[in-house]
């Protein structure tokens, strides 16, 4: 039994084809947040998805399911908004694009930073504690404290720690930092670098042609637009929306949020209780905008760390894949923090201008507002320490959580379809064993 039709429990779902497999989506379509919706003419993601793939074999899947001739290879174009003009993106190797006072602030606090990590740094450290650190206290303030604590989770550094740092934080050497605050342009490295997204269609072809493959074998089956209500561990079995009958399973794979799957749990341990309590999240707003005219920018994605400006990061889909629009048009997003809950459309049309994403305010065809409860994991103090107690509880009962929210944790398509994998060989394993 698979809950959950995202691209970890497909790809779950893919690898166990010696078994009877039994998905269940609440959703109406398969992807979960790697799905893709259409409204005249225009494409939208949940947000951007694109597909950095380190891994051969992972380019292989993806190739082999949506064919060469239907993927863009892209090399990223993106930027950080900051005192009014565009800095290459990563900020940290590009500061030439400061006014000269804040690079010589920057600077300075990267010189500071050199001379105390001679002297060594502590073992542990939080994400504040890390940028300074790393980078200096110039660079914590004209951007990574602004954007990632006051715009992008609304939580303060001191309490993030860095763990979900490991592959997705560009790490530029002293070299590429002292060059980019002279004028060097350092905007090929860090995992982002080059992406493979669909030519046309959207990211969510990928999950739907996974579920193609799984379909055009034995032994499969999939329940859409039904949800896990409840989960009898005792009894290995589950009770699902609109139903009051009881399935029984051998395997569990559960790939939805943990917190929801423990909420589903009737009759949890203490320790697991407390454990629950401890896990905490951020939710996301974002908004899907249709152009009748193209976009002035050209790149694919832009940060936004300052107060002015509703979102924290917006892009235009068009400039990775034209097709997600009807021609002469443009199909962009905005993300948005959920603290201060939502933005009126105005406010967000007079950011787009002022960043130069619009070039004028009628060229706004309509805009589409939707909600992320679960958008990213909080890496805090509690966050390892509650799931090295609820995973091998569950895994135990024969659980198998997995996949970005399963584990509570970060990490990127790829890592979503690797960890089916995994999940489905130990299923595999189990039940050879027995």
């Amino acid at each position: 039994m698979v809950v959950g039709a995202g691209l970890t429990g497909l790809a779950a779902a893919m690898r166990l084809e010696r078994e009877r497999v039994v998905v269940v989506e609440r959703d109406e379509a398969v992807g979960g947040k790697a799905r893709s919706r259409g409204r005249d003419g225009f494409t939208f993601d949940v947000t951007g998805h694109w597909l950095h793939l380190r891994e051969e074999p992972l380019k292989e899947l993806v190739l082999g399911l949506l064919g060469e001739d239907n993927l863009a290879r892209l090399e990223r174009r993106a930027t950080v908004w900051l005192d009014g003009r565009m800095i290459t993106y990563p900020f940290q190797a590009n500061i030439h694009g400061l006014p000269w006072p804040s690079r010589l602030q920057c600077l300075a606090g990267f010189a500071a930073a050199r001379m105390r990590r001679r002297r060594g740094a502590p073992a542990e450290m939080s994400f504040e504690d890390f940028v300074v650190e790393r980078f200096g206290r110039g660079m914590a303030r004209h951007f990574f404290v602004p954007y990632y604590s006051k715009k992008f989770q609304g939580i303060a550094l001191d309490e993030l720690r860095t763990e979900w740092l490991k592959d997705y934080f560009p790490m530029p050497s002293t070299a590429q930092v002292l060059g980019g605050a002279l004028g060097v342009r350092n905007d090929r490295f860090g995992y982002n670098a080059r992406f493979l997204y669909p030519a046309q269609g959207g990211i969510g072809l990928l999950p739907e042609a996974m579920l193609a493959a799984c379909r055009s074998r034995d032994g499969f089956d999939i329940q859409m637009s039904t949800s896990l209500e409840e989960v009898d561990l005792d009894r290995r079995r589950i009770r699902l929306s609109g139903s009051a009958d009881w399935l029984g399973w051998r395997a569990l794979v559960s790939t939805i949020p943990l917190s929801d799957l423990l909420d589903r749990i009737p009759g949890l341990p203490e320790h697991i209780r407390d454990a629950r309590r401890t896990l905490r999240s951020s939710a996301m707003r974002y908004a899907n905008i249709a152009l009748r005219a193209p976009s002035p920018l050209r790149e694919h994605w832009v940060y936004t760390p300052e107060p002015d400006i509703p979102f924290y990061r917006m892009g235009v889909y068009t400039n990775a894949a034209p097709r997600m629009a009807p021609p002469g048009g443009a199909s962009l997003w905005v993300e948005i923090a959920d603290q201060k809950g939502p933005v009126a459309d105005p406010d967000i049309v007079d950011a787009l201008l002022k960043i130069g994403a619009i070039g004028s305010a009628a060229d706004v065809l309509f805009m589409e507002h939707h909600k992320v409860d679960h958008a990213y994991i909080v890496f805090d103090d509690a966050r390892e320490k509650a799931i090295d107690t609820i995973l091998p509880w569950l895994a135990e009962a024969g659980v198998h959580s997995c996949g970005r929210y399963g584990r509570w944790t970060y990490g990127s398509m790829g890592d979503a379809i690797l960890d089916g994998f995994s999940v489905a060989a130990l299923v595999a394993g189990s039940a050879e064993n027995t």
